[in-house]
This record gives C-alpha cells, structure tokens and sequence, in this order.
C-alpha cells in the first residue's frame, strides 16, 4: 500500500512520547509534516530530528505541526526526544502499521542481508488532512528547509 499526493493521510492514532497517544484529528486545522525516520539516536535520524528542532521559530511562526515516527518504542522516544531537547511529538510506530499505509515500510538490502525497515520520508499534509507533498527516500543534507518553505505555501 503506498499514498500519493490528493490523498487523504491514512487515519492513525498512535502511542506517543511522554504517554497517551496522538490521532491524526488532533493534527487537523493546521499544515502538518509526518516524517518516517529509521531509528531513535543514530546519525541520520538525529541529524534530521535537530534540523527540525533548530528551525523551530520558524515552525512556529508559520502554524505548522510536526511529528516524528518510527519503530521504537515510546520509552525510546522519550528518551531520544530528552537527549536532542525535541519541541515536537514522536510516535511509536511498532507495529509498523502507519508505516505500511505510508508506503514507506520497505526492503532494504544492508551489506548483502535483506531486511524490512523503514525508508526514511517525508509527508506534508494540508489543514484537512490531505497529503500535498511526499518526499521519499529522503537526504537529510537540506530536508528542513524544503519541507518548510512547502509547509509555508499551505498556510499563506
């Protein structure tokens, strides 16, 4: 299963950091960015996590949600969120269901070893909910900033 852009977001509610859990309608009314990272505290997904971090004000003043989601569970993200000092939710993908309805749960073929993981993407959705920007197979080099000056398009 795989989601285009003009497509509704897959409706989830999912565990979350620091408890509870976070639905896709508690995200409505504003611009929202999901992005799909592999792994709490590795390289890339710290990178990209502190890339959204430290353009923050800029999040903020454009009304714009973020959400991180991986595998992990949320104990690790309270833990990764803590470390990075991360302004926005993440959540716990474990049963990679969001993942799937994304598209974005895939083969990865790491040293000659097939394995199922995550592909690291980026969603924007509009205020209703509706994808109107994917970015797949993401670098992180330059991931904010073009995520953000999409994002800013939906507000204006």
């Amino acid at each position: 299963m795989t989601v285009d852009v003009g497509d509704p977001a897959p409706d989830f509610s999912k565990p979350r950091d620091g408890g509870g859990t976070l639905s896709l309608a508690d995200l409505k009314g504003r611009p929202t960015v999901i992005y799909f990272y592999p792994k709490d505290d590795t390289p890339g997904c710290t990178k990209e996590a502190c890339g959204f971090r430290d353009a923050w004000a800029e999040v903020t003043d454009a009304g714009i949600n973020v959400v991180g989601v991986s595998k992990d569970p949320a104990a690790s993200h309270d833990k990764f969120k803590a470390k990075h000092d991360l302004p926005f939710p993440l959540i716990s993908d474990a049963d990679t269901e969001l993942a799937q309805a994304f598209g974005v749960w895939k083969e990865k073929n790491m040293y000659g070893k097939k394995t199922m993981g995550v592909e690291r993407a980026t969603f924007l959705l509009d205020a209703d909910g509706v994808i109107r920007q994917a970015w797949r197979k993401v670098k992180v080099d330059g991931h904010v900033d073009k995520v953000l000056a999409e994002a800013k398009k939906l507000k204006g």
